[in-house]
């Protein structure tokens, strides 16, 4: 019996995740508040992977706005990927995350700085929260890549 309950525990848990979840982080027994973690290839420049750590709760209305990224070259980045992503200020949303059902949301941007030829991703909350605009931000400089000596005379162009 007791073999039959921890299997039925365990392929619980195991349907709980998505195809982009990583890791599950109970806070404890006493609150149905985890960690999720998260993994996003950026869809356009793929050397890119993002990690995105947020606190879900499954028998809330609402979650909270606090969340926290961490990105690194996982492959190769090309000038090509750096000649299709937008050069503005704002960036481009590349990931999009519902957090409530009062229209609050988690985004993520991929800004570039031409200066020093590096990606910033930018984890933000939508709604206010406490005062503030709960954020997060990661860099990945293209120091080493394809992408770096080449993308300097992309942005003279």
């Amino acid at each position: 019996m007791k073999k039959y309950l921890v299997t039925c525990l365990m392929s619980l848990s195991l349907t709980a995740c998505d195809n982009s979840e990583v890791g599950d982080v109970s806070l404890g027994v006493f609150t149905t508040k985890d960690i999720k973690i998260n993994q996003l290839v950026d869809p356009i420049v793929t050397g890119v992977t993002c990690h995105i750590a947020s606190i879900e709760a499954d028998l809330s209305l609402s979650d909270p706005s606090d969340s926290s990224i961490a990105c690194r070259q996982t492959g190769e980045i090309t000038p090509d990927m750096i000649a299709k992503i937008d050069k503005s200020d704002s960036g481009d949303v590349i990931f999009k995350k519902s957090k409530s059902i009062f229209f609050k949301s988690m985004k993520m941007r991929r800004i570039y700085d031409p200066k020093t030829q590096t990606l910033i991703y930018v984890s933000y909350s939508t709604k206010e929260t406490s005062g503030s605009f709960k954020h997060s931000i990661s860099t990945v400089p293209l120091w080493g890549t394809k992408a770096y000596n080449a993308s300097t005379t992309l942005n003279k162009d």
